[in-house]
């Protein structure tokens, strides 16, 4: 018996070293200000209680769908001349329905050719006849969902590589809400917000385009210049050309770019001949090689590079361009060095548009986390009081059960490098009461079999065996409940479902094992008779 206690305590005493270093590591010192630093160091602040900024976005999804159905007119312009089958126009004629492409002016002797070739190559797509020769490519309901939900987990992946590049400190960034195509970010201690949205925001979409006319002084003299109306595969897009005096004007372009998007391998901040900073780029291979082959074959047309929308650079090619170029276009350092990190980390693929902003100051995170532990703190000691007054010796038992529980809990959130919030810790003081309850549970039933009249050791068997059903009860359920908080909430309402979860497992161990042991080796000293405290 004394050799299976030793081994019991061992264990316990491992397990109990092992998570105070999951709390602190190795400090360097043994002051206070050593065991703080260490303990920041391995259990992080979340945005309530460190201070940051928190935002809501919202993906504009459509525009993806949009960029899709670009590449796909020029797919099915291709694929209609290599199969020698002559078309009018391939255009989408409504603004309100990126999704759908209407091809026109086919040969109606040619119908079941075309059909032919919309329908194997354009799967996702339901390819509709009409009047006049028309076809209708309606994008399926699935497909487009498909392309929505991609857009959004891109952005959420360009928005936590923008953000690692910035050097914020466990960032949260997730999907938001149930299919609204929106996304979280929440950057604690962060102390220049306005400069993370401009860089979350700017979709920093690089593109190179054929220019097939301009520059024009306004919209109107470049409809003027084509007939009062542009063809469908091309746009109007405003811009400076590089900056030069003459102020804002208008080039019409291809639609779809040579070059465009994760083409781009790389970009820094750079400075012209005249000292002022501008960006340089390098396409990947493939892109490079297809960049090359369309300057070598246009060699006196013009190209612009359109960022974001509008044109900064146009410009007559003179040679083949393979893989590299650079944008001026008036920058200060800080707009060039932004603009540089964000084309490194590739463009969103939809713009960005912020739903939502709520700022904590460091003040008011510092006094949220002095009252979260002040009241975490005083009710420990409650609870550590009450049950020493109301269970006398066995009371000891508890309260060692419980201090390890904490240990355990808190060793689990820094080895896991876990975010504490005040709804965190609103979990750890949740987790306290239930281990209360625990003990509780296990001790009125050793209680009910003392008045039974049953030995001491008997009644603590006995006492564990009932109570074991309804603890393992209470805390799967409580378990479940903070799965669905995990699985639906987002931010500190995970925070909160992960820390009562652990908590309870932690529970579970020390209410029940370390619990039964202390019990085991407290009677193992007593004389054969003598009452137990309780």
């Amino acid at each position: 018996m004394r050799t299976n206690l030793k081994g019991k305590l061992t264990l316990i005493i491992a397990i109990l070293v092992v998570f105070v270093y999951g709390i602190f590591g190795v400090p360097n010192g043994v002051s206070k200000d050593a065991f703080t630093q260490a303990l920041a160091n391995r259990i992080h602040l979340g945005l309530d209680l460190r201070g940051g900024t928190h935002l809501v976005l919202q993906v504009m999804v459509d525009e993806a769908v949009s960029a899709v159905t670009d590449n796909d007119i020029q797919r099915v312009q291709a694929d209609l001349d290599k199969a020698q089958l002559a078309v009018g126009s391939i255009a989408k004629l409504d603004p309100a329905h990126p999704d759908v492409i209407t091809v026109a002016g086919t040969a109606p002797d040619k119908a079941s050719d075309v059909r032919g070739v919309l329908e194997t190559n354009y799967g996702n797509y339901v390819v509709t006849p009409g009047a006049d020769n028309t076809w209708t490519l309606s994008m399926k309901h699935q497909a487009m969902l498909d392309i929505q939900h991609h857009a959004v987990t891109q952005s959420i992946e360009t928005i936590r590589d923008r953000i690692d590049r910035l050097g914020v400190a466990e960032p949260i960034i997730q999907e938001y809400g149930l299919g609204e195509n929106q996304v979280l970010v929440e950057l604690p201690g962060v102390d220049d917000p306005a400069r993370v949205k401009d860089i979350i925001q700017s979709t920093a979409r690089l593109e190179i385009h054929a220019v097939t006319g301009g520059p024009y002084t306004s919209e109107q003299e470049a409809l003027q210049a084509n007939n009062g109306m542009t063809a469908p595969d091309v746009e109007l897009v405003h811009g400076n050309g590089g900056g030069r005096a003459d102020g804002d004007q208008v080039y019409a372009l291809k639609r779809v770019a040579i070059v465009a998007g994760n083409d781009f391998r790389d970009a820094q901040p750079s400075t012209d001949e005249n000292g002022r900073p501008d960006i340089t780029f390098n396409l990947t291979t493939s892109a490079g090689n297809a960049f090359y082959n369309y300057t070598n074959s246009n060699i006196g047309k013009m190209m612009a590079i359109v960022l974001d929308n509008r044109v900064r650079e146009a410009a007559t090619i003179q040679s083949a361009i393979r893989d590299s170029g650079r944008i001026t276009g008036g920058f200060t350092q800080d707009q060039a060095a932004n603009l540089s990190l964000t084309l490194r980390t590739g463009a969103l693929p939809a713009s960005i548009r912020i739903l939502e902003e709520r700022t904590v100051g460091p003040s008011l995170g510092a006094a949220s986390v002095h009252h979260g532990v002040v009241a975490a703190i005083f009710g420990i000691l409650v609870v550590m009081a009450f049950m020493l007054f109301y269970y006398r010796g066995a009371g000891i038992n508890a309260d060692l059960a419980l201090f390890l529980n904490l240990v355990i809990l808190l060793g689990f959130m820094g080895f896991t490098g876990s975010t504490l919030t005040l709804p965190g810790i609103a979990g750890v003081i949740l987790t306290i009461g239930m281990g209360v309850d625990s003990n509780v549970l296990i001790f009125e039933r050793i209680r009910e079999e003392l008045h039974l009249g049953k030995a001491p050791a008997a009644a603590v068997d006995q006492g564990f065996a009932h109570a074991w059903i309804t603890i393992i009860d209470t805390h799967v359920t409580t378990i479940v409940s903070a799965a669905i908080l995990f699985l639906f909430g987002t931010g500190p309402v995970r925070g909160f479902a992960v820390t009562l979860t652990f908590g309870l497992l932690a529970n579970l161990f020390t209410a029940v094992y370390v619990s039964r042991v202390i019990f085991d080796a407290h009677l193992a000293r007593k004389q054969r008779g003598e009452a137990l405290s309780i």
